[in-house]
């Protein structure tokens, strides 16, 4: 009997998942994708709106206006359908959005997607070792129970904000939001604004606010000062909020219109059941083979939980490590195998400080062993090391420099590659361009 594929999301993970579940399935029937909005791209589908889309449903769109990627553009695209050649290495939502369509028309994928279908429940049937996955189809306000052999979700890192918590935070007047709602810094114009968070989007949001802000203090609890440019005021860490503001734990106090709370996300995927063999503790979500297959349940897997790595590269790697157990093309290891595989990992994770919401991060050497290991053991081809050189010189960059988007990269070969700055015509001076 033919085996059934159920892939949750139509983001960058998703899509790759679904063309490499159709190369392996008896026909296009047999793989679903169901994706709860009306587009595809995941969290690349921009919209200006925040809040609730037209179905109630939180709108998962974190991207704002401006943004231009802070990784490298050869790491965002997939080995058979790679970023435009003509982009700067720095690219854009839309140039995402051309990738992410061009994609999907070369491999047929909109046939298999289920648009506004929301997954509701996904339970274990342990009778026949199968998948019942619950479904709201959110037009027509109707739920079906679909049955499946395998699950792969795909619903991204995105969905569910962290918002830290302070004391007197009910009592400050002004405006707080997440980093998941902002999208343009025109709309804090003239406005004190108190960005908490030093990492990747903290240190693009604060900047991009100097155009229009009238003040800009970013707070971390970084040892050193991050590269945000002179016109961002940095504070440490937030004691307390306060009626009109805030203040931080080196005794100082200001005033603030907003608090912008760029504060990352939490691993969600609330619609798995108890019995599901995987447990969401401290942002990560474990036992996973490989940090993709669920080793209690090894006809489940995740697509896209490392982070700190070549995005739809390594999305599209592990789609093809999972299928080639799926299909039948390479015998899964055993359940005790692939524990003794996780608790290695674990162990060596341990020793480098790398667990709770770091558990899945490819830090340092780990990357490229990461992608040599999925594509030894599923004898398939791994990424040529270059691609990780770059993404590390790129975030060396990011934390020295404020104009490191100023640069291009070029591939020389499999091992090295060039960085030139770009023209001065092509240097983009507007500050929009976190």
């Amino acid at each position: 009997m033919a085996k059934t594929y159920c892939i949750i999301g139509a983001g960058p993970a998703g899509l790759c998942t679904a063309r490499h579940a159709l190369d392996v399935a008896d026909s296009s029937d047999a793989v679903t994708v169901f994706e709860q909005t009306d587009k595809i791209g995941g969290l690349w589908a921009y919209s200006d709106s925040t809040g609730k889309d037209r179905n109630g449903l939180d709108i998962y769109s974190c991207l704002y206006a401006s943004l231009r990627t802070n990784l490298v553009k050869q790491g965002m695209g997939y080995p058979d359908y790679p970023i435009d050649e003509d982009a700067k290495t720095f690219i854009t939502i839309p140039d995402v959005i051309k990738q992410l369509e061009g994609y999907v028309e070369k491999f047929q994928l909109r046939r298999v997607i289920r648009f506004e279908h929301q997954v509701v429940r996904v339970t274990r049937r342990f009778e026949s070792e199968q998948w019942d996955v619950l479904v709201k189809d959110l037009c027509n306000d109707r739920y079906t129970t679909h049955r499946f052999d395998y699950v792969l979700i795909c619903n991204g890192h995105y969905t569910s904000p962290v918002v830290p918590k302070f004391p007197g935070q009910e009592i400050f007047q002004g405006r707080q939001i997440h980093s998941r709602d902002y999208r343009r810094s025109v709309d804090f114009s003239n406005q004190r604004v108190l960005v908490v968070g030093g990492g990747h989007s903290g240190v693009d949001i604060a900047p991009d606010l100097v155009n229009h802000a009238s003040r800009v203090v970013l707070s971390h609890r970084c040892k050193i000062p991050v590269h945000t440019g002179d016109r961002v005021i940095q504070r440490p860490v937030v004691r307390l909020l306060t009626a009109t503001g805030a203040t931080f734990i080196d005794g100082q106090t200001e005033d603030f219109d907003v608090i912008i709370y760029c504060t990352g996300y939490r691993y969600s995927v609330p619609f798995l059941s108890v019995d599901s063999g995987v447990t969401v503790h401290s942002n990560s979500i474990t036992p996973l083979y490989y940090h993709c297959i669920n080793i209690n349940q090894p006809t489940m897997a995740f697509i896209g939980l490392p982070f700190n790595g070549c995005l739809m590269l390594m999305m599209d790697l592990q789609a093809r490590f999972c299928l080639k157990f799926y299909s039948g093309q390479k015998r899964l290891p055993s359940t005790e195998e692939m524990l003794q595989e996780w608790q290695r990992d674990r162990s060596e994770r341990e020793e480098r400080n790398l667990t709770g919401k770091l558990t899945h991060m490819l830090a340092g050497d780990l990357q490229q062993r990461y992608y040599d290991d999925l594509a030894r053991i599923a004898e398939i081809e791994s990424l040529p090391p270059v691609l990780a050189k770059m993404h590390a010189d790129c975030i060396n960059s990011k934390n020295e420099d404020v104009n490191f988007r100023n640069y291009e990269y070029r591939i020389v070969d499999d091992h090295s590659f060039i960085k030139v700055p770009l023209p001065a015509d092509d240097v983009d001076t507007t500050a929009e361009t976190a």
